[in-house]
């Protein structure tokens, strides 16, 4: 740690917003034009748009924050959090719980009668389409988020403290979208504590990345909404009542089972990374 960084950490995360703000709305209006995209009203977005404007916000976060590590922090841009060597297993762990927690909320509503699957739809283009969104989306997110927000509130602050306001940072970042209810609230919070948990022990970003992509693709391909936005989905399904157990128009994370099951993995995740750091200190 530089001698300066516990007194610039959040400084410099203050700083970030204003330039990050006009950066992003400079790339994003571009990508409206390039996608023929109405900034008059807001209509529903085909995927080659959603496409293009996720790649136009990946470009503008990758801009502002080398620029930040560059010229404000004078380290390498690698340095938040993207070394890729010996992550393989956390990239594949991500990739595998996202789709676990998924399919699990999936069959447990159709069980409980709280979603009726209607149809299959199978469409390759729309499929690697919502693989470039939500890679692109997870990438953005938590190089900005994980990797810039909450490691410079560690330089500031405790760990566990630094988490915390990521968190609140990250839910409310997403407090825009449609369909938000409390529940959706504290389920965004709660990935926010998901995501960020694993970096304080390792200042690495794949496993936070792929669970991101994980959760986001699998719930929009077994047919729920993702943070209140519709995307292509495999499955099709019909909702009888709107209610806290199937997440209603925002989508399974604003299901009562998606914050039981982020609570178990992140006592999961706790008891591991505390496993492995006890097994380090004693060997």
């Amino acid at each position: 740690m530089k001698r300066d960084d516990k007194k610039m950490g959040w400084i410099r995360v203050l700083l970030l917003i204003f330039p990050y703000v006009i950066i992003l709305a400079i790339f994003q209006t571009i990508a409206y034009v390039i996608g023929g995209i109405s900034f008059e009203e807001e209509l529903q977005k085909t995927s080659l748009q959603s496409f293009i404007i996720t790649i136009a916000t990946l470009l503008a976060t990758l801009t502002v924050l080398y620029l930040f590590m560059r010229f404000v922090e004078k380290r390498k841009f690698k340095e938040l959090g993207l070394k890729i060597k010996d992550r393989g297993f956390d990239f594949l762990a991500g990739i595998i719980i996202g789709l676990i927690v998924m399919a699990t909320g999936f069959f447990l509503l159709v069980v409980l009668d709280e979603i009726n699957v209607e149809n299959f739809n199978l469409d390759l283009q729309e499929i690697l389409l919502s693989i470039g969104v939500f890679m692109a989306v997870s990438i953005s997110e938590e190089l900005l988020c994980r990797g810039y927000i909450q490691r410079n509130l560690m330089y500031s602050f405790n760990n566990y403290i630094a988490l915390i306001v990521s968190s609140l940072l990250f839910a409310l970042a997403h407090s825009f979208n449609p369909n938000l209810s409390w529940i959706a609230l504290a389920g965004l919070f709660g990935a926010g504590i998901l995501l960020g948990l694993s970096y304080i022990y390792t200042k690495n970003l794949w496993f936070p990345i792929s669970l991101h992509f994980s959760w986001n693709l699998f719930q929009a391909y077994f047919g729920f909404n993702v943070s209140g936005q519709e995307f292509y989905s495999i499955v099709e399904f019909n909702i009888a009542e709107e209610n806290i157990l199937n997440g209603g128009k925002f989508g399974f994370e604003a299901s009562i089972f998606s914050l039981i099951l982020q609570i178990a993995l992140i006592l999961l995740i706790f008891k591991y990374y505390q496993k492995r750091k006890h097994l380090a200190e004693n060997s």
